[in-house]
């Protein structure tokens, strides 16, 4: 079994896939490691430090991917990057696929098996292999330090003989992962913090941290949290809403962190312009939803502008700032995925695709996009409920049977069973007009039709 992992492409990437560390665990399982050259250098992992592990060294991301089982990568590498790959590998790592529909059909061409391992349900046994989580944990952390950089006094409340020195105020916009982190690190900085959130269950665990909570507490708030634990998108009405709230409370604000992201979808706009303008000069934002066009309508991707005074950090790739401390995160949860698909007997591996873990996560197989959630996978899904429906001309059958008594067939068409083996027998003690009424509000073509 081999397993490649590829020096990362995207300019601002500094992150990789494995480290010496998961390399070590990788080979005890029976793999041989082929690493591109510097692959780990960004991350402060030079390629002796593999070589000691037991990784091979591979001039090209050609030579390392060549016949490989697995791909590890930490952005969705290019198809011609795993062509040479074996039939059916494994690419696993974060495959960013809505909106980027093309690539992930070029995957589905080369004929691996892409994994996106953002589509991790959150569930106990998954816990450990949640991407999202473990790089959102660091950004948090990250905001804060990125806003103490650029705002220009201190933190806590000091205590002088010259005077005291008020503590800086934090609100912190998403309650979240990374805002939970965000508001834990402003707090040991000694800032007084608060924050807000869609989900009625951040509020508790704002309040745990020392935080106060900020928010539209309405019938819609209090149904805001998917089955899953993510925050659902909220209404205009609500957005408005809870604009209107904290807008007179950014402008008494001395930094804010916004967190808020929907997966697949462009960044809510939270702060606009007026809000900005609002914050005192020497006010710093820190918008983590900036690679997903920000939550701040002043925010430019990629940059630190300052409007008014007012200093407005939109860095991508917050976790990459922290290149070696998410790199070990990240490696470690592509190895804890990938071990429960390796066999430990054989050292091979032997993927259950019927898992629920691979189920959610696998985007191509076969040569063809096969997610739900991807646009060509719909089409694969309808064809069977269109045969099923075509084959249903039972009904129809039926009906001669029942002569004479429309009413009898419509009433008992949406339950088969019972219309083949008694329906003559039991209709006609249920004869009568008012029958032939409620039957003919129920045609099962109708019904059929609405399912669609």
């Amino acid at each position: 079994m081999k397993i490649a992992i590829l020096r990362e492409r995207q300019a601002d990437e500094t992150r990789v896939a494995a480290t010496p560390e998961t390399v070590t665990k990788l080979v005890g399982l029976g793999a041989s490691v082929f690493i591109e050259k510097g692959a780990g250098e960004q991350a402060r992992f030079p390629d002796g430090e593999y070589v000691t592990a037991g990784a091979t060294i591979s001039a090209s991301s050609a030579s390392a991917v060549k016949g490989a089982d697995v791909v590890l990568s930490v952005r969705r590498p290019a198809a011609s990057s795993v062509s040479g790959a074996a039939k059916g590998a494994l690419v696993i790592g974060t495959m960013d696929p809505y909106g980027n529909e093309a690539d992930i059909a070029g995957l589905a061409k080369a004929g691996v098996s892409a994994v996106a391992m953002e589509f991790m349900p959150r569930i106990t046994r998954a816990q450990v292999m949640d991407i999202l989580s473990s790089q959102a944990n660091l950004a948090g952390y990250q905001a804060v330090i990125d806003a103490a950089v650029a705002f220009d006094r201190a933190f806590p409340m000091m205590m002088t003989a010259a005077g005291t020195i008020r503590p800086a105020k934090a609100f912190v916009m998403g309650a979240g992962v990374a805002g939970l982190q965000a508001i834990a690190t402003a707090r040991r900085l000694g800032a007084v913090v608060s924050a807000n959130d869609v989900r009625p269950a951040a509020k508790e665990q704002v309040e745990s941290l020392g935080g106060k909570f900020v928010a539209v507490e309405d019938e819609e708030f209090k149904q805001a949290e998917t089955a899953g634990g993510y925050a659902k998108e909220m209404s205009k009405q609500y957005q408005a809403k809870q604009a209107q709230l904290v807008a007179d409370h950014i402008a008494k604000q001395d930094i804010v962190i916004t967190t808020a992201l929907i997966p697949g979808r462009p960044a809510p706009k939270l702060i606009s312009r007026k809000m900005v303008e609002s914050m005192a000069p020497g006010s710093v934002i820190v918008d983590l939803a900036a690679e997903r066009g920000g939550n701040c309508e002043m925010t430019q991707p990629g940059k630190v502008v300052v409007h008014k005074d007012v200093t407005i950090v939109g860095y991508n790739n917050v976790p990459g700032r922290l290149a070696t401390s998410a790199s070990n995160l990240y490696a470690r949860n592509l190895f804890a995925f990938l071990e429960t698909l390796i066999d430990k007997e054989s050292k091979q591996l032997a993927v259950d695709w019927e898992d629920e873990l691979v189920k959610a996560t696998v985007l191509t197989r076969d040569g063809a996009i096969v997610h739900p959630n991807l646009g060509k996978a719909a089409p694969a899904k309808k064809a069977p409920a269109k045969k099923a429906a075509a084959k249903k001309p039972i009904a129809k059958k039926a009906a001669p049977i029942k002569t004479g008594a429309a009413s009898k067939t419509s009433k008992s068409s949406p339950k088969p069973v019972a219309r083949k083996s008694g329906a003559v027998k039991a209709t006609p003690a249920k004869t009568g007009a008012a029958k032939k009424t409620a039957a003919a509000k129920k045609p099962t073509a109708a019904k059929t039709s609405g399912d669609k």
